[in-house]
């Protein structure tokens, strides 16, 4: 998978074409209060530059040209000086604010005046444009996934009603047309319908609904009118819980976010200090010490060292990095996922609803006798069908219906066994050949010569046979193995389903390491052993058993689509679409936020460090400080939103 900032695909198009119209369709109102004081400041201090250096009228100086540049200066600097007294006055003395104000009002002092004027208008410029950038880059993100409808058709004794979506209540029933965007999630009561998923998933391929699946808020409905059944309040809907998360994921600031914000705070009344040191050193040194030479050279000492590109770039740089992983159905619960899941080198992941589809089907019954075998399957599927597990909806669409006349008592799900009940007295038991082993159920073949799941069964204490369950695996599961290899990074998978099953799909998909007839805390004793190696873990799963190892692993990736909400909760990641091609996108995209982050730290400190052994040695002007300051600024943001406009290609199915 490359990086290609220039080709997109169809959905990617519609938000760069987003991002260009954000700064081209600001209001008139807002473009004025942003930069209308500016444009007055740059025109006054032309003019004040024309006279000085080509038209030289007599009337021109003195009082009427400090006052002149004064003029030019308050509009500019009225507020970053008003900031600064702010900041003094709740004891934050070294601010860039406080730089700026006694840089400017330095200059001032010592009759350069234009010079004074340009830092400030220069400053204030590159001010307005960092909140432009900033502001861009979180309505891109909101716009994106902040997708529900204000309003929503309910069916009211047959007629449909419209009213305010925050007032739905569960059960109710929607009706969605063609074109809808559907406001709440819920289950289709429709026999069937396609929906585009992108605002959750970032695909805008077509998916496919059927009756009793479920479809989310921000879905947009592309057929013929259809059916939705609410389960979840406007507020909880999934979309909405995606929504709270990126705009915590601003909360959690990575290492190198919180190192530059720290050291910015030291690194000011540094600053300071050795402005005052070039200021009057040299006097107790040089016999030709001229005060307004040397207070010149530490005006601009103190510009070169505003810290503002460092602290305003290295966040927006990681916000640009979360709001790219989320344009690709990715959620980042913090910056700080974005640097740790940068350095991973191992991927360890669930086998079911992960790499294979988590859609279970019968494949044979194999009974000791024919005589009761419907009977048997008939007591089996009724008690699989209080269970959550995947294999249950096999089981359902292998026998039919539930037989609701069949009563059972005692029910028992053990983890990582099966199910255990009570029927007309007697014990059945459903699930691996450790549930058979833990009751001392005996039974006459070996396991392991069985290459698919195996539903074992036992009836009053004696073994009735098992039946077979395959998985399909994803489409995009082996290319997501082949890409975390060119990665440099080593895949395992756990799982805790039959070992013959495991091997035989890690075979297929080449993971380096499979292990199978795991239990839950099996899973956390393998992620234990493997982080002693001193691995760097991510570790990848959808279902509730996987909560533990999730939280255990150095980044947690939980499969957002099909997923417990105990894993989506715990995990540091969420993949929307359930993609596992998604893992190694997020790689990439963690590495390339980090990379503009430390692309703009260097570009900062090298230019600032050119510049400041310039102007201490009276080489630079007051200009080439103000684009160490602010030019260096702009740069720097520049390439931080540049994350944004980029396509990390995914796979794509044939």
């Amino acid at each position: 998978m490359s990086v290609d900032c220039c080709s997109v695909d169809s959905n990617d198009s519609k938000v760069l074409k987003s991002d260009k119209n954000s700064l081209s369709s600001i209001s008139k109102e807002d473009f004025f209060r942003l930069f209308g004081y500016s444009i007055f400041s740059v025109v006054i201090l032309l003019l004040g530059i024309f006279f000085d250096h080509y038209l030289r009228p007599t009337w021109f100086e003195g009082w009427v040209r400090v006052g002149w540049y004064i003029i030019a200066y308050i509009p500019v600097g009225a507020p970053v000086l008003k900031e600064a007294l702010i900041k003094i006055f709740k004891k934050d003395f070294f601010s860039e604010f406080f730089l700026m104000s006694l840089a400017t009002i330095g200059a001032f002092c010592i009759g350069e005046y234009p010079e004074a004027v340009a830092v400030m208008l220069f400053y204030a410029v590159g001010e307005a444009f960092q909140g432009l950038a900033v502001k861009r880059a979180k309505g891109n993100i909101k716009s994106l996934l902040d997708q529900r409808p204000d309003v929503a058709t309910i069916i009211v004794y047959g007629e449909p009603q419209v009213i305010n979506a925050k007032t739905v209540k569960i059960g109710d029933v929607i009706q969605l047309r063609a074109g809808e965007r559907l406001a709440l999630d819920g289950e289709l009561i429709s026999d069937k319908a396609s929906y585009n998923t992108s605002a959750l998933t970032g695909e805008s391929k077509p998916d496919t609904k059927h009756k009793g699946e479920v479809v989310l808020a921000g879905m947009i409905n592309l057929e013929a009118v259809s059916l939705v059944k609410v389960t979840t309040a406007y507020a909880d809907s999934k979309l909405s819980r995606i929504l709270k998360l990126i705009q915590e994921a601003t909360l959690q600031k990575a290492p190198t976010e919180l190192f530059i914000r720290k050291f910015a705070r030291i690194y000011t009344p540094i600053v300071v200090f050795l402005a005052i040191a070039i200021c009057f050193v040299p006097s107790f040194f040089l016999s030709d010490y001229v005060f307004d030479t040397w207070l010149y050279r530490a005006l601009i000492f103190l510009v070169i060292s505003c810290p503002c590109a460092l602290v305003i770039s290295i966040p927006l740089g990681y916000f640009g990095g979360i709001g790219a992983a989320s344009r690709h159905g990715i959620l980042f619960k913090g910056s700080n996922y974005l640097d740790k899941i940068a350095e991973v080198n191992t991927v360890i992941m669930d086998k079911t609803g992960t790499l294979t589809e988590g859609v279970f089907e019968v494949q044979e019954v194999v009974f000791n006798t024919e005589q009761y075998k419907d009977v048997i399957l008939s007591y089996v599927n009724a008690l699989e069908s209080l269970s959550t597990h995947p294999i249950a909806s096999a089981m359902h669409r292998y026998v039919g219906p539930v037989d609701r006349g069949i009563v059972i008592d005692d029910v028992e799900e053990i983890t990582g066994h099966g199910l255990r009940g009570i029927i007309l007295n007697k014990e059945l038991l459903v699930g691996n050949f450790k549930l058979m082993d833990k009751f001392n159920i005996p039974y006459n073949l070996d396991p392991s010569s069985i290459v698919y799941t195996v539903l074992a069964v036992a009836y009053g204490g004696e073994f009735i046979g098992y039946v077979t369950i395959a998985d399909r695996i994803k489409d995009d599961a082996i290319w997501t193995i082949k890409e975390l290899k060119k990665l440099g990074v080593k895949s395992a998978m756990l799982s805790g389903d039959k070992d013959t099953v495991v091997q035989y799909v890690g075979n297929i998909l080449e993971i380096e390491e499979a292990y199978g007839d795991l239990l839950p805390e099996d899973k956390v004793g393998k992620l234990r052993q493997i982080k002693d190696e001193g691995m760097i873990v991510a570790f990848v799963g959808d279902g509730v058993n996987d909560a533990p190892v999730v939280a255990l692993s150095d980044v947690g990736i939980a499969m957002g689509g099909l997923g417990s909400d105990a894993t989506i909760e715990t995990a540091d990641i969420v993949i929307q679409d359930d993609q596992p091609s998604r893992i190694p996108l997020s790689i990439r995209i963690g590495k390339k936020t980090k990379q503009i982050v430390w692309q703009n730290i260097v570009l900062a400190f090298t230019v600032k460090a050119i510049v400041l052994i310039l102007g201490a040695d009276g080489l630079a002007t007051m200009w080439e400080a103000v684009f160490a300051d602010v030019g260096v600024a702009l740069l720097a943001i520049l390439n931080a939103i540049r994350i944004q406009r980029m396509n990390f290609r995914t796979f794509v199915s044939d």
